[in-house]
């Protein structure tokens, strides 16, 4: 039996061998580490026994797969600890997430929050105990009658579920077994001491409103006590910079109970909002786009056309007019189809580059709902760019070089990922295989480091995703480019090419911000509501010391408005030092202290969010300095006490 492994190496072995038995000849220290292994691009357990020719990598906790699998065992841990603590709750499912893991459980009396603390330390006991995880299975009937023998209701649910044929497996550890397809560490010390339960929150089980709610307790697991520590600290900084929070205190949005899912924009908040969308329109008609608008209701034959109806009718809102079927749209694009076939269209006019800011509105289930994050209506910056063949590759690094123009613009890292075939998609194989090679050859000529995220493509078309990172290290899926050769064909749509005959155009889908909402959501958490200049809703607040110096702050005031700069003055009879720290708690950037000296020399007195005093200025001064730095858009950073020096 030959092994291949990741380094290209290969090892022979006579007989089977267990994957920790390999790991165990290749290293000791491996061996320690290992989480789980990954044979021919799947992940199995560390037990699995090998005994054909394969390639193998052993993955740690380093690796994503590797701290599933210990993340995933910590949440049989926990529902291990439950049921030792509350013997008559009743288990659901306990998967490992993006962050951590959780178990949805149906407990007789309610678990609380002050109950995390007693469940951790009965975590520790269990994992001190070093049980062995162990695997097995069993026939279809057997799994049933053993899972109601333990009367769990949801188990048993959930094995009738399966499909006939479908291999049941079980993990056992100490007195506890949990119906499960793995994969699992082997022991339960191996979860090791890096554990937290963070929040409990409520979930309908299987995501259905018309089920039962569960009680969800939220968790996470990993190797090292100081990876667990970062990862607190990340949390606790991320609720001080919660945009909902922010978005209160600064005045920028709210939300109400006469319309869940549907955010009220507040003026500083339109400030913000069309802030941005200026921008958006500065760098799309550079960038060769015309604007669009197309209507928010259309005909239900339309999104039948396009294929939405059959695969997306469930998250769409409907109405009847004149006894016929329309929908609100959830997405642009079939308005921008019927834009590019209202008249003839020559390869000369080819690529056509048509940006929208459409309204969409979606149905979100309310349990799903959060902030400016997941909303039920929302601005996407979509923009569809018709095309002929040739023009993909170079339309393609078009979209990315603008999409990286944003993303530096706001301090932002990415990564990429390219998102292939789903299983519910429409098309040719050779439509997908085309279009998916014309996305991944874009990327290497760009010299993109990307990773191939298969089967995640949209039901049309493979796409790229762009990843943002934001300043305290969370990421976001934001920007997306995605290829289409289905909508083309569905609406018959035709070019004259310089043959004098007709060709069918190839479809860009794309959006830099995505939606323009949820953007400002991670713009406000990512700056924590200190926006750079050019963004702030206020870029600046004069302050005048008291009553008798408030016409000179008003002409102050005025004169900056007239600039083109976003002032306001504070008129309270209020003591200095209370409006400075007011202003600061609104995290203006720039501050006008005026009085006596400042009125008589004709100056202002310069205090800003990164710099503290800045001294005395005259006004055309400051003027100059800011409308340079709103201009060129900078992102001016806090100073420290040797840079003030």
């Amino acid at each position: 039996m030959k092994i291949t492994l990741k380094d290209g190496s290969v090892k022979e072995y006579a007989q089977p061998m267990s994957i920790i038995d390999i790991a165990k000849d290749l290293s000791e220290g491996l061996a320690r580490m290992a989480c789980v292994g990954e044979v021919n691009g799947e992940s199995e357990d560390l037990r699995t026994v090998l005994s054909q020719d394969c390639s193998l990598n052993i993955l740690t906790a380093k690796d994503e797969k590797g701290l599933a699998a210990l993340r995933h065992s910590a949440s049989h841990v926990m529902a291990q600890a439950i049921k030792r603590l509350y013997p008559d709750t009743k288990l659901a499912i306990g998967p490992s997430i993006a962050d951590g893991f959780y178990y949805d459980v149906d407990p007789v009396n309610p678990i609380t929050a002050e109950d995390l603390p007693k469940i951790e330390a009965e975590m520790k006991k269990i994992i001190k105990e070093a049980l062995p995880i162990e695997r097995f299975t069993l026939p279809r009937e057997e799994a049933i009658a053993f899972m109601k023998e333990k009367e769990e209701p949801y188990k048993v649910e959930l094995i009738e579920d399966l499909p006939e044929g479908e291999e049941i497996s079980f993990y056992r550890q100490g007195e506890f077994t949990d119906l499960c397809a793995g994969p699992h560490l082997m022991n339960t010390k191996d979860v090791g001491k890096a554990y937290k339960l963070t929040s409990i929150a409520g979930a309908y089980w299987r995501g259905n409103e018309h089920n039962k709610m569960l009680t969800r307790i939220y968790a996470t697991a990993f190797q090292k006590k100081e990876e667990l520590d970062a990862y607190i600290t990340m949390m606790e900084e991320a609720k001080k910079r919660d945009h909902r929070k922010l978005g209160k205190e600064l005045g920028l949005f709210m939300m109400h109970e006469a319309g869940p899912g549907f955010p009220f924009f507040l003026p500083k908040g339109m400030v913000l909002k069309n802030t941005l969308l200026d921008y958006w329109r500065e760098i799309h008609k550079k960038a060769g786009y015309v604007e669009i608008s197309t209507p928010i209701i259309l005909n239900r034959k339309l999104w039948e056309t396009s294929g939405h109806w059959d695969h997306y009718k469930d998250n769409m809102y409907t109405t009847v007019i004149d006894d016929e079927d329309y929908a609100i749209k959830p997405m642009n694009c079939p308005g921008g189809v019927l834009v590019y076939a209202s008249e003839p269209r020559s390869y000369r006019d080819l690529p056509l580059r048509m940006g929208e800011l459409g309204l969409v509105h979606r149905h979100e289930k309310s349990g799903q709902l959060h902030g400016l994050m997941r909303v039920r209506c929302f601005t996407q910056d979509d923009a569809h760019i018709f095309m002929t063949p040739d023009q993909i590759k170079d339309e393609i690094k078009g979209v990315a070089h603008l999409i990286n123009e944003v993303y530096s613009l706001f301090g932002f890292k990415y990564h990429v990922e390219l998102s292939t075939r789903p299983e519910d998609s429409m098309g040719s194989d050779e439509d997908w295989e085309m279009a998916t090679d014309g996305l991944r050859s874009a990327l290497d000529e760009l010299g993109l480091d990307y990773v191939v995220n298969e089967g995640d493509g949209a039901f049309y078309g493979p796409k790229i995703d762009f990843h943002l990172e934001d300043s305290i290290g969370r990421t976001w899926q934001c920007g997306t480019i995605q290829l289409d050769f289905q909508l083309p064909q569905r609406f018959e749509l035709e070019y004259i090419g310089p043959d004098g005959e007709k060709h069918r155009p190839i479809m860009i889908h794309r959006v830099a911000f995505g939606s323009i909402e949820r953007f400002i959501g991670i713009l406000i958490e990512h700056f924590a509501g200190a926006f750079p200049t050019w963004l702030a809703p206020v870029q600046v607040k004069v302050l005048p010391i008291s009553d008798k110096f408030a016409d000179y702050a008003k002409k102050i005031e005025t004169q900056l408005n007239e600039a083109g700069i976003r002032a306001e003055m504070d008129t309270r009879s209020e003591k200095i030092g209370y409006k400075i720290r007011e202003a600061q708690t609104q995290k203006i950037p720039y501050m006008l202290v005026v009085g006596q000296k400042e009125e008589e020399e004709g100056v202002v007195s310069v205090r800003s969010r990164f710099a503290g005093d800045e001294g005395s200025r005259t006004l055309d001064e400051f003027i100059a300095a800011i409308q340079k730095e709103i201009q060129e858009k900078t992102i001016r950073k806090v100073e420290t006490d040797s840079q003030k020096k």
